[in-house]
């Protein structure tokens, strides 16, 4: 989908960096039009209203023009109050945002992903809700990908999954009976995988666990170079010296 001309599309930015001498490069996400790149010229400019607007996490309203790669923005609005996020939280969102950056191709839309991007944001503020609000998202973002993780059964059989009991879960394949006689990277109880499964997450043992889960399952598609977020985090922690042992936040 790649129109010449669109106008007031719900929006998120990314990205953005200097381009020329006034001007920025920006990636945005949209539900229609999923990730665009963007130039935004004159928004560096100390007369330009946009340069207050086009801020990461911001609900905006944008308008642009051209084909290709790279479109022209010609118009950007408001959408919603302006959200302030800072430290661990402020990280969490650039980390979601990276993602994103990473993981999806441009002009290929992602409606529930863009919801479900807006919903992981709103959460953030609230408080003990950051770690539940990125697995959900984490979640939510493999599945709209075509990677859902099988969180309900297990992978061999297809028998629902039991609570108490204990599995190994084989990335790409799914939970299969724990095996006592061989070390697994990834054994998880069976309350974990269908607390993530119905995004509940409200315990400690399936926060931990839904972490590894994921951040695994991310590690198979994101390659082997590092994301810049997780740096962020490790670097604010020890800044900080934050401890969580409810949910073991050395990375986002």
């Amino acid at each position: 989908m790649n129109h010449s001309r669109v106008t007031l599309q719900p929006a998120y930015v990314l990205h953005q960096r200097p381009y020329r001498d006034t001007s920025s490069l920006i990636e945005v996400f949209t539900p229609s039009f999923g990730r665009v790149g963007i130039v935004a010229k004159g928004s560096r400019s100390a007369k330009s209203r946009m340069q207050g607007l086009l801020q990461p996490f911001q609900a905006l309203l944008v308008s642009w023009s051209g084909r290709g790669e790279l479109v022209t923005l010609t118009g950007c609005e408001s959408g919603g109050p302006p959200r302030q996020l800072a430290g661990q939280v402020l990280v969490s969102g650039f980390y979601m945002s990276e993602l994103l950056l990473r993981l999806l191709h441009r002009h290929d839309p992602h409606p529930v992903l863009f919801q479900a991007y807006s919903e992981a944001l709103a959460a953030l503020d609230q408080t003990n809700q950051q770690q539940r609000a990125l697995r959900i998202f984490e979640k939510r973002l493999l599945q709209e990908l075509g990677y859902a993780l099988i969180l309900d059964h297990q992978a061999d059989t297809g028998e629902p999954l039991v609570a108490d009991s204990v599995y190994n879960y084989e990335l790409e394949k799914g939970p299969l009976p724990h095996d006592t006689l061989n070390e697994h990277e990834l054994t998880l109880h069976g309350r974990s995988l269908m607390s993530l499964a119905n995004e509940e997450l409200n315990d400690t043992l399936s926060l931990r666990e839904s972490k590894r889960l994921t951040r695994a399952a991310l590690a198979l598609y994101l390659g082997g170079k590092p994301l810049h977020s997780r740096k962020l985090l490790a670097d604010l922690h020890k800044a900080t010296h934050y401890k969580d042992p409810a949910t073991d936040p050395a990375r986002v």
